[in-house]
């Protein structure tokens, strides 16, 4: 049994199989989340505890892990009134999962190292099956030492974990991911919706392409769902657009072009409109297949 105290911040889709992961390692954790109902939940299923504020949370805890949904989210969590931050040991670090922008990751990791504690921020791909099996890949920016401590506890959740660079790099290497994988769901939606149109058996045909050089991640775990017309099998269309809302901010001020990921972020508002919201991204095909409700 680890020594080491955990606290974990947000327990969403991502955030409640990470922290259970962490617990089931033998580490003592405390989870804290905005719905006490779920915090409960969580420690029924794994023990440990949970507290009613981040500040509450975190004391006397070694690691601090955290998962929400955006920069005023994190803000909240960490710096707000009753924030996590309050509550910091020095020596102690604070893992941040959230995909966020590289600002606002830069920012906490100043003001971490002013109270005299480490900060990593470290946002994961792998979606929602990726948590719940322990497979997500964490790309971490910080320092060398903060990482080396940190990797361990990582390691309990994650099938890959790398330090991409300073502080907000691991934030920039999540915008990199999302600007690849929009332009991929949308060539796979047009590979689906032109095998169908064109009267091929579109599953055989994604079986025999799949082990050629069009293979990806996205080929091998959507496609079938893609062509059933189902899409709740992981990241929201709504995440999925405040991400490239992230990536574009960025792109804005170091000259970066991105023309096909906003014009994927244009057919991700459309499938909004038309009530797809929760779909996971790879709704994008309903665009393609007169496809305007899920199955």
């Amino acid at each position: 049994m680890s020594k080491y105290k955990v606290a974990f911040i947000g327990l969403g889709v991502m955030g409640y199989p990470m922290a259970g992961f962490l617990a089931s390692s033998g580490y003592s954790v405390c989870v804290y989340n905005r719905t006490t109902s779920k915090a409960q939940a969580w420690v029924k299923q794994y023990g440990g505890r949970y507290a009613t504020t981040p500040a509450d949370a975190v004391i006397d805890a070694d690691f601090v892990f955290a998962c929400v949904g955006n920069d005023d989210d994190l803000r909240s969590v960490t710096v707000g009134e009753a924030g996590a931050f309050k509550s910091m040991t020095t020596d102690s670090i604070f893992v941040d999962h959230t995909t966020a922008s590289a600002n606002v990751a830069r920012e906490l990791a100043a003001t971490a190292t002013e109270l005299g504690f480490g900060f990593l921020d470290a946002p994961v791909s792998g979606g929602q099956a990726g948590a719940e099996n322990g497979a997500l890949t964490v790309m971490c920016g910080g320092h060398d030492a903060i990482f080396d401590r940190a990797k361990p506890l990582i390691d309990c959740f994650a099938k890959s974990a790398q330090l991409m660079g300073s502080s907000g790099a691991g934030q920039l290497t999540k915008m990199v991911n999302q600007i690849c994988i929009a332009g991929l769901v949308q060539s796979l939606s047009e590979g689906v919706a032109f095998a169908q149109k064109a009267g091929l058996d579109a599953k055989q045909v994604f079986d025999v392409i799949g082990k050629g050089a069009a293979q990806s991640w996205q080929m091998d775990n959507r496609h079938e769902t893609m062509i059933d017309g189902k899409f709740d099998y992981g990241f929201a269309v709504d995440w999925m657009r405040k991400d490239l809302s992230l990536c574009f901010e960025e792109a804005q001020s170091n000259g970066s072009m991105l023309p096909v990921a906003q014009l994927v972020d244009s057919y991700y508002e459309e499938v909004q409109a038309s009530g797809g919201n929760r779909w996971d991204t790879s709704s994008l095909v309903t665009r393609l297949s007169g496809e305007n409700t899920k199955t």
